[in-house]
């Protein structure tokens, strides 16, 4: 069975795109004001900063390792490295999220061919085995949900029954794609994904334990931060790569020794996610 995700953004102007993804909000008391995906995950940003103390300069480093990483992919929409100077400098889009710290908007395409145990090992010598699967929901307006704006409870709530599923925890997995639309995200996701306690994700991006070579590599393709956000494309872009990592495949870009991988995808301001758990 062949899964194929694709999606054409640049086919309208920015604002225009902004306004229609912001509808994704409670369409009857948040969207009307006109939210947009970058002033609904600014209010997490701002959450978590005074929450925990996670500063600018935190989620600039999301920007610069993953473009870092993007630099070396050849399907990255940027290509380039920046620095934390360059994401601080750059324009604000809605504060205390700058240009840098938001991905774009992007064409793209990913297929998936998925097979029972059977077939899979006739398709391929080295096969990648769906090992866990979870799928969770949120109410969709922030009004609705309970505490500070700090975390995604889909996620944790997600990830969890993956890890339940494939009998593993957060500490077995060898690299991780996950939902970087903003910055901010890709902190709250090490931190519901269960690779950090909560209010410690910026000291795994300080301590380098997310890059290649580190404890847990989290987007070393680049992440949505440099290969740009194709929204239908996305989910199964995250899965090329980890299989990728986990069939060796993924040269200079690859994590040594990787058996396990997670993907996790989230949709909308956190209202639905999926975590997938892949084995070698």
């Amino acid at each position: 069975m062949a899964v194929v995700g694709v999606q054409k953004m640049t086919e309208l102007p920015s604002d225009e795109i902004q306004e229609l993804m912001g509808r994704a909000g409670d369409v009857m008391w948040e969207s009307p004001f006109g939210t947009t995906m970058p002033a609904y995950y600014a209010m997490y940003a701002t959450a978590h900063m005074t929450r925990y103390g996670t500063s600018e300069e935190d989620m600039a480093h999301v920007t610069v390792k993953n473009r870092k990483y993007g630099a070396k992919n050849s399907h990255a929409m940027f290509q380039k490295p920046v620095t934390v100077e360059e994401v601080l400098n750059s324009k604000t889009v809605s504060a205390p999220l700058k240009l840098f710290d938001c991905c774009a908007n992007a064409d793209g395409a990913a297929c998936l061919i998925l097979a029972n145990n059977e077939s899979g090992r006739k398709l391929s010598d080295r096969p990648v085995w769906i090992a866990g699967l979870g799928l969770a929901s949120s109410p969709m307006s922030l009004a609705g949900r309970r505490g500070p704006l700090t975390s995604f409870d889909v996620t944790r709530n997600a990830a969890n029954a993956a890890y339940e599923m494939a009998r593993v925890r957060a500490r077995d997995v060898d690299v991780a794609e996950v939902h970087d639309s903003f910055s901010i995200t890709e902190i709250l996701n090490y931190e519901d994904l269960g690779f950090a306690r909560p209010g410690r994700g910026p000291r795994l991006l300080k301590s380098e334990e997310t890059e290649l070579g580190g404890r847990i590599p989290v987007n070393i393709d680049g992440g949505l931060l440099a290969k740009g956000h194709p929204v239908g494309a996305t989910g199964a872009s995250q899965i090329t790569s980890l299989v990728k990592q986990l069939r060796h495949e993924a040269g200079s870009l690859q994590v040594d020794g990787a058996k396990i991988g997670l993907a996790q995808n989230i949709g909308g301001i956190g209202m639905y996610a999926g975590v997938t758990v892949l084995r070698a």
